[in-house]
Parts: structure tokens; C-alpha cells; sequence
């Protein structure tokens, strides 16, 4: 970056902040479309109360793992 480039950049930023006409209109950058994933898919089971699918030792804390394919 050179001294020319960098006082253009500094003239752009004034202008912005004074609301002068005369500066460059920027547009925010947009985000991409979300587009759902198979691995972010989630199965409907039965409500459970009792042991953990995954780990029948341990009760069910419905973190979502078996509804999932583990991701």
C-alpha cells in the first residue's frame, strides 16, 4: 500500500463519517443460503425416561446422540 492508496482510504472513511455524498456506497458482504446437510439430520424416538440408548449403563440426559449420526 502507498502513500496515494492509503490517503484515498483515509478521504473515503471522512466522508463516510461526515455523510458526504461524495463517498463510494459500500455494500455489506451478504451470507451464503444455508442449505440443510443429511449428517444434521435428526430421527424421531420415543420419549424415554429410562436408560441412555447409546449407553444403557447411564440414564438418559437427552443430549440428542442417538437421534443423530453421532455428529
Amino acid at each position: 500500500m502507498n502513500e496515494e492508496m492509503l490517503r484515498e482510504m483515509i478521504r473515503e472513511s471522512v466522508a463516510r463519517h461526515m455523510g458526504l455524498a461524495s463517498a463510494p456506497e459500500r455494500h455489506a458482504p451478504q451470507p451464503l443460503p444455508f442449505q440443510a446437510h443429511a449428517s444434521h439430520f435428526r430421527y424421531r424416538l420415543p420419549e424415554s425416561g429410562g436408560p441412555c440408548l447409546i449407553e444403557p449403563v447411564v440414564s438418559c440426559t437427552h443430549c440428542g446422540y442417538c437421534q443423530s449420526h453421532g455428529h
